[in-house]
């Protein structure tokens, strides 16, 4: 068949229209994507021959995976990659992998059909199966926050940060010091939960101090996590005189709970978090600082690299470093 004489400008409808198919299947099928059949696709093909089309430069698509993209780490590391993503002409599709059924809809719905170009991790842990089916996409990914063997990540050393936390507390004088976790598969990932306990059982350690396990409770990484875990706390006999928590949202949680129970902070108890959450300051939060708006850009930049071919000859881990920011909520044991 003869081309078809070239109008001013032939649009992707028009080759839909000339093959007999939806754009959206002309758009999969000059993108490769493999839920077209090989019949369609040779159609549309012919379509954009035939008509002379010229295909625009395919967008390229930067997935970002988050477990809780609500919550205020990811939602400010995923805002800042969305930035450094919207500069470079690119796209960046969100997929939240908080449940079991989200993350089915990704490993078996979504990644065989090799939607992204480039793959963002923030701060989420995956099973053994799941990360071989990240490999098999054979894609740039990197890590911002938590911990994921074999691929680049940008994050911090959360072990020390939460050693520091505690070092705080021992400096003020506080020998009976609990601890606020994160759930072992919590928002923040299996990895980073391990580590900053890690931090927590190695500074107490240090400092001759013995743990007691009735003044460790966990809860979700929330303020809701945070009271609940404090209310349970507070049915031990005896009270520890500081609480470290592994989130600033957890922290202010406890706060809460701790106040409307009649404990002064930090005269009868100290508390510190861990981020600098935006709403530390509104709750005069002790707390670990950590750039997390720093760490995703460098992540995405990093990721954008390798999806341009640049060699990389930096590090293939970054790590950043983090502060003690003291506010109104730590102070000496009471006596």
């Amino acid at each position: 068949m003869a081309p078809a004489p070239q109008p001013a400008s032939v649009s992707m409808r028009d080759v839909a229209r000339r093959a007999g198919v939806s754009p959206a299947t002309v758009s999969r099928s000059l993108r490769g994507i493999s839920n077209v059949s090989p019949e369609t696709r040779e159609r549309v093909l012919q379509a954009a021959t035939d008509l002379a089309y010229v295909r625009p430069h395919p967008v390229q698509y930067v997935g970002v995976l988050a477990q809780y993209p609500a919550h205020w780490f990811h939602a400010s590391a995923i805002a800042a990659a969305e930035r450094v993503v919207r500069r470079s002409n690119r796209s960046l599709v969100l997929h939240s992998i908080g449940d079991a059924e989200a993350r089915r809809h990704l490993f078996d719905e979504v990644a065989p059909r090799h939607q992204f170009d480039a793959i963002l991790v923030v701060s989420s842990s995956f099973t053994d199966a799941e990360q071989e089916a990240l490999r098999k996409l054979d894609v740039p990914i990197c890590v911002v926050g938590g911990h994921l063997p074999g691929w680049p990540r940008v994050g911090i050393d959360d072990r020390a940060s939460a050693a520091m936390a505690v070092q705080h507390l021992v400096g003020l004088g506080h020998r009976d010091i609990g601890l606020i976790a994160l759930e072992p598969h919590s928002a923040v990932g299996v990895e980073t939960t391990a580590a900053r306990r890690a931090g927590f059982d190695e500074a107490l350690t240090r400092a001759g101090l013995e743990q007691r396990p009735e003044w460790i409770v966990a809860g979700t990484s929330n303020v809701t996590g945070g009271i609940l875990a404090a209310e349970r706390l507070l049915t031990q006999p005896k009270l520890p005189t500081a609480l470290f928590a592994m989130s600033d949202e957890m922290a202010l949680g406890a706060l809460q709970t701790l106040r409307r129970a009649g404990i002064r902070v930090p005269a009868q108890m100290s508390v510190i978090g861990f981020d600098d959450h935006e709403m530390a300051p509104c709750g005069d939060l002790t707390t670990i600082a950590q750039p997390v708006e720093i760490q995703a850009t460098m992540a995405t930049t990093l990721l954008l690299d390798q999806l341009e071919g640049k060699a990389s000859t930096g590090p293939r881990e970054i790590t950043l470093r983090t502060r003690l920011v003291v506010r109104g909520s730590t102070g000496p044991p009471p006596g």
